[in-house]
């Protein structure tokens, strides 16, 4: 992770180590056919997933809670791809960098974020850093708040164990 990115007011960082290669975790991310198996912790699922593998991209969720009513469409922009390493991401933006109006539909609520995941090759499979930048201190509260560091770290052994299966 490179620390003079980071800001600890305003940003989370959730890191492992994963025993699966780095191309494996890149597939992961990218492939919707394997998003749809892993990308919300359970109970929840993950209905529907869309990609534009580019910069400028489409990332499109969609997301069923286990109660009657709970469903939650996430949308963001490619920021950044370094195939096997990088993986950036917005909310703030639509495809093609449109100003995105609105976060009510987001899939972390109201507030904007960027999302990176970093991945290193180390003995045995992957550091696997993924930091989420935040606009202000408000919204990094209501994201940890929201669980992150379980959140995420549950939908991590979901893609450490779907992509062990395939």
């Amino acid at each position: 992770m490179n620390n003079a990115q980071f800001d600890a007011t305003l940003d989370l960082v959730f890191e492992r180590e994963v025993p699966l290669p780095p191309e494996a975790i890149w597939a992961a991310w990218t492939q919707p056919e394997h998003v749809v198996h892993w990308f919300t912790p359970a109970p929840w699922q993950t209905t529907e997933c869309q990609i534009d593998l580019r910069v400028g991209g489409l990332f499109h969720t969609e997301m069923k809670g286990p109660e009657p009513g709970q469903q939650f469409s996430g949308i963001g922009c490619y920021l950044e791809l370094l195939p096997h390493r990088r993986l950036v991401w917005t909310n703030a933006l639509l495809p093609g960098f449109r100003p995105n109006p609105s976060f009510a539909d987001s899939s972390c609520g109201d507030f904007p974020f960027t999302a990176q995941i970093e991945l290193e090759p180390i003995a045995g499979g992957t550091r696997y850093t993924a930091i989420v930048k935040h606009r202000d201190a408000a919204g990094r509260a209501q994201h940890a708040a929201m669980g992150f560091e379980e959140g995420w770290g549950k939908a991590l052994e979901q893609l450490i164990a779907h992509m062990q299966r395939i």
